[in-house]
């Protein structure tokens, strides 16, 4: 049975999977949009560096995997009129600590100016093997006057 997107207290959840982007490894969405009344929350899961085709890109070059990640949250923002300037919050978890130059280097490229909170750490592995980082971003968008 197909329901409605789901309310909290009048607030409406939307869950998109927008084509621009690779689709989910699993049963989940890319994105949560929540309406806030004109102003626009986003939550983005965490992505990898998978192509459309569900493949690893770039091996084990952490620039070529960071940019994938960062393009494919380029897409996801696009996707719902939001850029990196409206991100608030990035999560990072890197396989390996002693990458996090190569990753902040690509990173900055993306960010520019912005200066969201963020989190970075370390973990053990992550769901496939040769993955190097994930990354989630939550993002406000503001009302369009």
């Amino acid at each position: 049975m197909c329901r409605g997107p789901p309310t909290f207290d009048g607030v409406t959840v939307t869950f998109h999977n927008p084509p621009a982007a690779p689709p989910p490894a699993a049963a989940y969405s890319n994105l949560a949009e929540i309406d806030l009344g004109g102003t626009t929350l986003l939550i983005l899961a965490g992505q990898v560096a998978l192509d459309h085709t569900g493949g690893l890109v770039g091996g084990d070059d952490m620039r070529a995997q960071t940019k994938q990640v960062f393009e494919v949250i380029d897409a996801l923002l696009t996707s719902r009129g939001a850029t990196f300037a409206d991100v608030v919050n990035i999560r990072t978890y890197l396989a390996d600590m002693s990458r996090l130059r190569e990753y902040g280097e690509v990173r900055q490229s993306y960010l520019g100016d912005a200066r969201p909170t963020s989190t970075t750490v370390e973990v053990s592995r992550l769901f496939r093997p040769g993955f190097l980082l994930e990354v989630d971003i939550t993002a406000v968008v503001p009302a369009k006057s």
